[in-house]
């Protein structure tokens, strides 16, 4: 069971996200807060596995609120908001969220998202990647090993581009005619291989190598 903590200040809104999740037989909404403070409270009290953040509340900030939770060991943290803004987005990725993703992403993606982070990994929105790649492959020294992409299979290679593009498990599972649990095993063995943390990485990683570029036509 995967323990869910909703944080927003709209009651509108963390009602929507409940009834999206209430039908999974594996999650459950262990607790709701409307302010980061409040947030910061129920994780350290609840304890929960992920922790579905808005950004812009009254009072603490889901920024704030996401670094003190991640700091305490508290939960995990998937940002969700209305604003698509590079600030948003850094400085989420610098509090330590796990995950960013816009408010208009659809449910089943915010589901697979919140089984993604259960799991270890990270996962962006694909409105966004293109600027992770901007922000951190932008230039300047190579971070990972371009030569370990030659321990990949072809399929974990092209598992790999499609991730860069910003296809979640589902989609990369439609567009190569497999099952997902069959992506969720070529995923890890990809971030095993290459010796990544997460998805932000190998994007990164798949910028650097050469498989993904700027003009490339990229999800989002």
């Amino acid at each position: 069971m995967m323990r869910v903590l909703l944080v927003d200040d709209q009651d509108l809104v963390r009602a929507g996200f409940r009834m999206i999740l209430s039908v999974e037989p594996e999650i459950e909404v262990v607790g709701e807060a409307a302010d980061g403070e409040k947030a910061v409270e129920l994780a350290l009290q609840l304890r929960p596995d992920v922790v579905l953040m808005d950004v812009q509340m009254p009072g603490m900030d889901g920024i704030t609120a996401t670094q003190k939770i991640v700091a305490a060991d508290a939960g995990k943290v998937i940002i969700l908001t209305t604003f698509d803004r590079d600030d948003y987005l850094f400085e989420s990725l610098g509090a330590g969220a796990s995950g960013f993703l816009l408010k208009n992403t659809a449910p089943e993606d915010l589901v697979e998202a919140i089984q993604i982070v259960h799991e270890g990994h990270a996962l962006l929105a694909p409105e966004v990647t293109r600027r992770v790649i901007k922000r951190f492959s932008g230039g300047g020294e190579r971070v990972y090993r371009p030569d370990l992409i030659a321990d990949l299979t072809d399929r974990e290679r092209e598992v790999l581009g499609l991730i860069a593009r910003g296809l979640t498990n589902t989609e990369i599972a439609n567009q190569l005619y497999v099952g997902e649990a069959t992506v969720k095993t070529h995923v890890s063995r990809v971030l095993l291989k290459l010796g990544l943390r997460d998805r932000v990485q190998a994007v990164v990683f798949a910028y650097e190598c050469g498989l993904v570029s700027p003009g490339d036509d990229l999800a989002g």
